[in-house]
């Protein structure tokens, strides 16, 4: 058997312990279907002390992440440590440097440094693998970066984040609010401390430039990704929602245009009927739709321990199966230098229908009046829906200056679903809305998704 393929691994956390943990477990079976042992012979983490739940006295420790990157006692770095600078970014591009190959779960450090380390891996020969990254144990990145050569991609999205989707499921499941779900979401560890990150959308932003990049041949952009979160969902969108068939999401969705590349992340109303739908709690999904496979969908784990580690050590087997001197697929689908440059379509030029919810007075002329402002936008109306007493209305303050201040009339709730128009039209609508003095509260604008 050949030698042993050496990994060094930074970051001992929950996913680092477990890529450590299951290397050891399954190294019988690791080396059978890799033709060669793989074997830790490295590591690199704050706090030597700490118990991790396996024996690394054997093992090589390095106080710097730089060092081990470099160190002659590994061939392939593996960067579990996170942060897009700093020693994250140092070590991994040390390892490259050093000729080294490189995995990484880092989604945040490839969103930034993405070509860039690309091209790095490329100038050093040496191979740059990062499934875990994207939608935890989901083999989505070498699915588009490798399975489907030869596919011209049209639009890949899907559900990203765990911590959004528990929220949005506990919402709709147990008839709770966004707070106290959130609340519940920290307490069994699906969300942090300060769970910004996850719930405005930047974690799904990080996944999706990434996906974008691979799919459409361009630089990444994570900057220009237009991005909403899910604090401002209510229990009251998700129930009418559900009346009109549809569930919200929040999904990644990138796609080609006549305008360049669109790249958003924010609530979504998919129909009831569609398999993303039906992806429920911490679960991931991504579809990919392309020419000549037509519709691809894979869901599974998006994070944790194992999930995200069994991508780790699939980029590894990965690695210990290359043939030395063999052109390895690009990191990014092809190499970097052909990237095309980004070019960011006009948010205002989206099309879709559109779900839109009004907290109004309950006095004459409602009605007629926001018909008339949809119809000066030319947008047609697929339904319209009249709720009882709106609960809790917020009143409109100095931070929403068009509205009027309760008349002693119950607010009434009118939910308006749009056909096909564009973000542009619905926007302008709203506007003129906003200034009839009509509502109590600022709208709720959720985009409807045609999803598979």
């Amino acid at each position: 058997m050949s030698e042993s393929l050496r990994v060094g691994l930074a970051g001992l956390g929950t996913v680092g312990a477990s890529v450590a943990k299951v290397i050891a477990e399954k190294a019988n079976e690791l080396a059978a279907q890799c033709g060669r042992p793989v074997e830790i012979t490295a590591v690199s983490a704050r706090d030597r002390s700490r118990d991790r739940g396996f024996d690394h006295t054997q093992m090589h420790w390095f106080d710097d992440p730089v060092a081990l990157a470099q160190s002659n006692h590994i061939d392939v770095f593996v960067e579990l440590i996170g942060g897009d600078e700093g020693p994250a970014l140092d070590s991994v591009a040390a390892a490259l440097d050093a000729g080294r190959h490189v995995v990484t779960a880092n989604k945040a450090l490839l969103a930034k440094h993405g070509v860039e380390l690309a091209r790095k891996s490329e100038a050093a020969g040496v191979i740059l693998n990062f499934e875990a990254a994207v939608a935890g144990g989901i083999p989505i990145i070498k699915t588009m970066r490798e399975s489907l050569s030869g596919n011209k991609v049209s639009r890949v999205y899907g559900i990203m984040n765990g911590t959004a989707n528990y929220i949005l499921t506990r919402m709709e499941r147990d008839r709770i609010t966004f707070a106290e779900c959130l609340a519940d979401a920290q307490r069994l560890g699906y969300a942090e401390a300060d769970p910004t990150f996850d719930i405005e959308g930047h974690d799904t932003a990080h996944k999706l430039a990434i996906l974008a990049s691979i799919a459409f041949g361009t630089q990444i952009a994570a900057d220009d990704i237009y991005m909403e979160g899910i604090s401002n969902i209510a229990l009251g969108d998700i129930e009418a929602a559900r009346e009109l068939g549809y569930r919200i999401k929040l999904l990644g969705v990138a796609q080609r245009t006549a305008s360049g590349i669109e790249q958003r992340v924010h609530p979504t109303m998919v129909p009831l009927g569609s398999v993303i739908a039906q992806v429920d709690g911490v679960t991931n999904a991504v579809a990919v739709e392309a020419d000549v496979i037509g519709t691809l969908m894979m869901s599974g784990p998006g994070a944790g321990g194992n999930a995200t580690a069994s991508a780790v050590i699939g980029d590894l087997a990965d690695i210990a199966k290359a043939q030395p001197g063999r052109q390895q697929a690009p990191a990014l689908g092809r190499p970097a230098d052909l990237l095309e440059p980004y070019e960011r379509a006009r948010m205002r030029t989206h099309e879709g229908g559109y779900f839109v919810r009004l907290t109004v007075h309950d006095r004459p002329g409602v009605f007629a009046a926001l018909a008339t402002r949809m119809a000066e936008q030319d947008i047609s109306l697929e339904s319209i829906v009249q709720h009882g007493a709106a609960p809790h209305p917020v009143p409109m303050g100095p931070d929403n200056p068009y509205g009027d201040d309760l008349d002693g009339t119950d607010p009434k709730t009118v939910i308006l679903i749009t056909h096909e128009t564009t973000e542009q039209a619905i926007r302008k609508a709203i506007e003129g809305i906003l200034q009839d003095g009509h509502l109590v509260s600022r709208p709720q604008v959720i985009r409807i998704e045609r999803a598979g």
